[in-house]
């Protein structure tokens, strides 16, 4: 049997300590969601809190390089993967992923996890990273509803 992609996001999740996942099931259509969550130089910075801007800087099939920066000024260099329903970036020190998949009638279930982590340490800094999911998830829901 597939694992969704959202099961794969709580396996994700569940496998780095000090990691929250959100979820949520949205009153509109995939297609329509993951438009939003995939566009990482447009949607994704609306919904993301901490996120200005990001710049895709390469691309070679499901492979994703992009360049981010904060509202606080900080910079990342983001290695990963983009395929429908499913992104996982992480750069030295921050890790996001975000699944998403089709909960029938028009609907969308998304999760989202992700935070900042000290490198060589499996682990994310909690601080604040369950209120910041949260805040990305309204800010999604108001986006695509």
């Amino acid at each position: 049997m597939t694992q969704s992609t959202v099961g794969r996001l709580r396996v994700m999740g569940a496998g780095v300590r000090g990691a929250y996942v959100v979820e949520r099931v949205l009153p509109a259509p995939f297609d329509e969601v993951w438009a939003v969550m995939r566009d990482l130089e447009g949607g994704f910075g609306e919904f993301q809190p901490d996120m200005r801007s990001v710049r895709v800087l390469r691309v070679d099939g499901d492979r994703v390089e992009a360049l981010a920066r904060s509202r606080y000024g900080l910079r990342a260099r983001f290695d990963g993967v983009l395929r429908p329903g499913w992104c996982w970036l992480q750069s030295r020190f921050l890790v996001v992923g975000m699944a998403a998949e089709a909960a029938g009638e028009g609907r969308t279930r998304v999760a989202l996890t992700g935070g900042v982590r000290v490198p060589g340490r499996p682990a994310l800094v909690p601080f604040g990273a369950r209120r910041e999911l949260e805040k990305a998830m309204a800010r999604l829901t108001e986006l695509v509803s």
